[in-house]
């Protein structure tokens, strides 16, 4: 093993440090820290979690990663993508569960990332990413029409699916509070409006700054507008670790190991996605399976200490860049200005309205939406990636991400194996095609990768009765399987029972390999195997 792949790029960037990058990373730390937190608050309520537990993620997973990720700027923390799959794993498994399937994703993402995982997570096909991403922010929309109506609901009602959530909705319509839509209205307008004029500040902290004084200022304001005080617990001071006293039984861990699996796919994919959006941003490259341990660490750490999953933040990645953030010190830096809030500031949250927090998660949903792209698969591409991508979406709005994911790769595979054995084929070459074929001799084609999906167009060649020698030329041909090695095989034998000889001419690497490890090129004997076509026709003149 190489001694570099797992080494964080932190430790490089300080290699040629200074005070310029130094002064420029704590400029940046501090802005992304008063952007990430509002927004962290807003998807662990999103999640289904206290609100403090999104500012322990940003914290925890925010420092481990910018110290040991494999991006210089890459910050990291509570995102959309998690909330919905967070908010399962709490109704179903509770808190003890979410801990349970994060550390297991955690490992699993530090596994990944040994074993140098981390450049195949780009063979996961768009149309699923798309698919789920898209199906995710309409689950958080209609997860905050709620709050955003000032909707309540009745005594037991907890949806959880996406549908359940429409039902109860319109259930509970009856409850519809104006002044909840006027603070819903007025934060939205902020966080469309004020970008436009002014992009220093984050119109989040903007839009919560001012409905915060709305709802407790102005007393007519004040009726049927929920803040986050009254419906949840704000602590103040450091987290406390978690694991005491958790339900650590075998059939909880085999429970949540969907769920798990499923987090650390969508961990590698979303911070991957980033550092790639960042390196174009800087100039610069990242290290995959670095990030993938650090995603790991930082993970874990997370939940041991209140928080819930965690992944690289685009946006909050590229702000980070936008502001002068150059090494994982403006993502420590984040972590610590959040950490001196949760201490000193977090108290003050309870006084956030809950239609603001669902404005600003509209916002999020909207722009991780990818409208465009849904639209542009949907307009361009062949059909089976427009059914991948349709059913993607609809099993996680209707179901949940693990489902969707599932189902998702397992038709992406099918669809891959159908048009793989389209693009592959034995063709028999007659003596229009070839000059100076000797009379008695066939000369099969094989095309593409010859993998299990096509065996039997290999065992199943036919040929003449007259026919006494068989050229198979495979210049096409870039891979071989296991199941067409022994489609081969079996295809050697029924022409030895017929004295029939069969010459190999062109093989690739890939096949020879396979074919000397088979034994059969001892078998088919090395004066059976040619470089060339023309040299393989005179040697039977």
């Amino acid at each position: 093993m190489k001694k570099n792949y797992l080494m964080p790029k932190f430790f490089e960037d300080i290699k040629n440090y200074n005070t310029s990058r130094f002064v420029k990373d704590i400029i940046a730390g501090v802005i992304v820290a008063i952007i990430a937190l509002p927004l962290s608050i807003a998807l662990a309520l999103a999640s289904g979690v206290e609100p403090a537990a999104g500012v322990y993620t940003a914290i925890f997973a925010g420092f481990f990663v910018a110290l040991l990720g494999g991006s210089s700027v890459q910050i990291a923390g509570p995102t959309a993508a998690f909330a919905t799959v967070v908010a399962g794993i709490v109704a179903t498994q509770g808190m003890d569960g979410l801990i349970i399937a994060t550390i297991l994703a955690g490992v699993f993402l530090i596994l990944m990332g040994v074993l140098k995982l981390g450049s195949l997570v780009k063979f996961i096909p768009t149309t699923i990413t798309v698919g789920f991403t898209a199906g995710i922010a309409v689950t958080i929309f209609v997860g905050q029409i709620k709050d955003f109506l000032g909707l309540t609901y009745q005594n037991g009602v907890r949806p959880i699916e996406t549908i359940e959530k429409i039902t109860a909705n319109i259930e509970a319509i009856g409850t519809f509070s104006l002044q909840a839509l006027l603070i819903g209205v007025i934060s939205l307008l902020i966080l469309i409006v004020y970008p436009k004029f002014e992009k220093k500040v984050p119109p989040s902290l903007i839009a919560v700054i001012v409905s915060s004084l709305l709802v407790n200022l102005i007393p007519s304001l004040n009726e049927g507008v929920y803040t986050i005080g009254e419906l949840y617990t704000i602590p103040a001071g450091l987290p406390k670790l978690t694991v005491i006293g958790m339900d650590l039984s075998f059939d909880k861990v085999i429970a949540v190991l969907p769920s798990a699996f499923t987090i650390a796919i969508l961990a590698a994919i979303e911070s991957l996605l980033s550092c790639v959006v960042a390196d174009s941003m800087i100039n610069g490259r990242h290290n995959p399976n670095a990030e993938l341990v650090a995603q790991g660490v930082g993970n874990i750490t997370s939940v041991l200490f209140g928080g819930i999953a965690a992944t690289g933040a685009i946006a909050r990645t590229a702000a980070n860049v936008k502001n002068g953030g150059s090494s994982g010190v403006s993502g420590m830096v984040h972590s610590v200005v959040l950490l001196i809030v949760l201490i000193f500031l977090m108290p003050y949250a309870a006084l956030i309205p809950m239609p603001t927090i669902a404005a600003i998660l509209f916002m999020v949903a909207f722009n991780m939406s990818e409208y465009k792209k849904f639209i542009k698969i949907l307009k361009t591409s062949p059909k089976s990636d427009i059914i991948v991508l349709v059913l993607t979406f609809a099993l996680t709005v209707i179901f949940d991400l693990v489902v969707a994911i599932e189902v998702g790769m397992i038709l992406v595979a099918v669809l891959f194996i159908k048009r793989m054995s389209e693009v592959t084929d034995v063709k028999i070459l007659d003596h229009t095609d070839l000059n100076d074929i000797p009379n008695g001799a066939v000369v099969c084609e094989l095309t593409g990768p010859m993998f299990f999906g096509i065996s039997d167009k290999i065992r199943n060649i036919e040929l003449s009765e007259n026919v006494d020698t068989v050229i198979l030329r495979l210049n096409s041909v870039s891979a071989l399987d296991s199941s067409c090695m022994q489609a081969l095989e079996s295809f050697y034998d029924k022409l030895k029972k017929n004295d029939v000889k069969l010459i190999l001419t062109h093989i690739n690497k890939q096949p020879l390999k396979i074919m000397n490890k088979a034994g059969f090129i001892e078998k088919l004997g090395e004066n059976n195997i040619y470089e060339h076509f023309a040299i393989a026709l005179k040697s039977l003149k």
